[in-house]
């Protein structure tokens, strides 16, 4: 999610992005390169083969910072806006060029499954919800797939990673969502790395609308690489969400990205964070791309610059070395289940079963069966007794 003059929204399945000045003007140009160790990691490897998908407002490929690395995938969803108007594409065009910046030779596809903050389509729906159209309701409703739609056709296309710059943490009209849980298992099925922002609810500031903290999905989903925010002191930035599904950290102030009417500009958020770690994906892949899901979230958790307490809910295991990370990826640690060595059973182990009963008695088993045999006997005697013939008079 980006911070600075824009807001992208999705009514049904909600997602937002906050509005805020950028945290810290004096940030200098491209220092969030220089703290991730980017020059030194695409020395490795600069992204080549790994396709990731930029699940977004949409992306204004002509702008000469793509040259020909962007393909447009489908509009999910909708409302009427066409690329080369301002308000289509603002908050994606900027996403995928920075995942452009730190994986050079990746490619994007871009598709569009949010609203920018002045596209007339959000408007509409804020103001149909407010007044309880039913109908205007139901088009949100389906509207509200458009993510999960988004996923599937990205894992269906090839895409390697999916970059989220996104989420339903500040007004969260629905949060968890059954077809979007779905389609998060879908991905991780085949194999696909997914990440997504924190969230920008973090102030602490009583006072702050925005001081909210929930718990922002897709990040919360289980399997997604959720990513916070950092400020160039390294610290949590201060919008950043404050949550125990946070992964990692990446810088996320000042961070100057295409815009969609041309030039660049900066912007503050955990939306150009998560790029930022999308793009550290994609080098990790085209270095090894062999490596699981497993031993990605590995690496970068294990890489990362640590902070001082170790894990924490503010920048949870670190900020994104690059460099580190795409150099363990060339011989990635071996994921398995840990060892266990507890006792051979968790309680005292198998027993017999709890129902018992009492001995039986033989004495009566001797005493029945010879009841029994002598019985028989009377029986098989008068059997014969009546069938003598009787003397005629």
């Amino acid at each position: 999610m980006i911070r600075r003059t824009l807001t992208v929204a999705l009514l049904g399945a909600v997602l937002f992005s906050g509005t805020a000045a950028p945290a810290l003007a004096e940030a200098p140009h491209g220092w969030e390169l220089q703290v991730m160790k980017v020059a030194a990691a695409q020395s490795l490897s600069q992204g080549k083969g790994v396709t990731v998908a930029v699940l977004d407002t949409g992306v204004m490929k002509e702008h000469p910072v793509f040259k020909g690395r962007v393909t447009a995938g489908p509009d999910f969803i909708g409302g009427g806006a066409r690329p080369g108007q301002p308000y289509w594409g603002e908050h994606g065009t900027a996403m995928a060029s920075s995942v452009l910046a730190v994986a050079p030779q990746a490619h994007v596809l871009s598709v569009r499954v949010i609203w920018d903050h002045l596209d007339p389509a959000r408007k509409r729906a804020e103001e149909a919800a407010k007044e309880g159209d039913k109908a205007a309701e139901e088009e949100n409703r389906k509207r509200g797939n458009a993510l999960a739609k988004g996923i599937r056709y990205a894992v269906d296309k090839g895409a390697r990673v999916i970059s989220m710059s996104l989420g339903t943490d500040e007004w969260s009209w629905a949060g968890y969502e059954k077809d979007t849980a779905a389609a998060v298992d879908y991905a991780a099925s085949k194999g696909v790395v997914l990440v997504a922002s924190s969230g920008n609810g973090g102030s602490t500031d009583i006072l702050d609308t925005d001081a909210n903290n929930r718990v922002s999905y897709p990040a919360a989903f289980p399997g997604v690489i959720a990513v916070a925010a950092a400020g160039p002191d390294g610290g949590r930035a201060k919008f950043s969400q404050v949550h125990t599904y946070t992964t990692v950290a990446a810088p996320g102030v000042d961070i100057y990205a295409a815009r969609n009417t041309g030039g660049y500009e900066a912007g503050s958020g955990t939306s150009p964070a998560a790029a930022l770690t999308s793009g550290t994906v994609a080098l990790m892949l085209s270095r090894n791309p062999k490596l699981t899901l497993r031993q990605i979230r590995d690496i970068l958790t294990r890489t990362a610059m640590k902070p001082p307490a170790g894990y924490t809910v503010f920048l949870g295991h670190g900020v994104v070395d690059t460099a580190a990370a795409v150099r363990a990826a060339g011989s990635p640690p071996v994921s398995k289940a840990a060892e266990y060595k507890g006792k051979k059973y968790l309680g005292g182990g198998p027993v017999g079963s709890p129902v018992t009963h009492p001995p039986i008695d033989s004495t009566f088993l001797v005493v029945g069966g010879s009841g029994l045999g002598v019985g028989l006997l009377c029986l098989v005697g008068a059997f014969f007794l009546f069938r003598r013939p009787r003397r005629a008079r």
